[in-house]
């Protein structure tokens, strides 16, 4: 049986922009997806909230590791969208997406990303769904 969790954590590991941002992969099977990155002053904009791209970054490669959970490896985003719905302030960011639908070539996925607090406190932040697509 293959350890889906390391698997996922070997292919975020060969992405250079999320080893650059931090970004972990804390689940990762058929039923939900998950991945944590801890904000620093580089992530913010100018108003001292995470920056919108970083949101969408996290949104977007959690979507994709959703699909990939019922399309295999090879997949890529061919569309998302992505609803900001409040600034985004703490000590991490949690992005959780889950498959809505799974046909043979694409997937639609959710995601929903959150700002955690100190104390623990999360707070969704970001809201997204797109369609991921196999491409081998």
């Amino acid at each position: 049986m293959i350890d889906m969790l390391a698997a996922g954590q070997q292919v975020l590991a060969s992405q250079s922009f999320s080893k650059l941002l931090g970004t972990q992969l804390t689940a990762f099977n058929e039923e939900l997806v998950e991945l944590q990155l801890p904000l620093n002053d580089s992530l913010l904009q100018q108003n001292g909230f995470a920056h919108g791209g970083v949101l969408s970054y996290l949104a977007d490669n959690a979507l994709t590791f959703a699909g990939g959970t019922k399309l295999g490896v090879a997949v890529l985003t061919a569309e998302y969208k992505i609803n900001y719905l409040r600034p985004a302030v703490g000590s991490k960011l949690i992005a959780r997406a889950t498959v809505v639908y799974a046909g043979k070539t694409m997937a639609t996925c959710r995601c929903d990303v959150f700002s955690v607090a100190a104390d623990g406190t999360e707070k969704v932040c970001a809201t997204a769904q797109g369609t991921i697509a196999k491409i081998a």
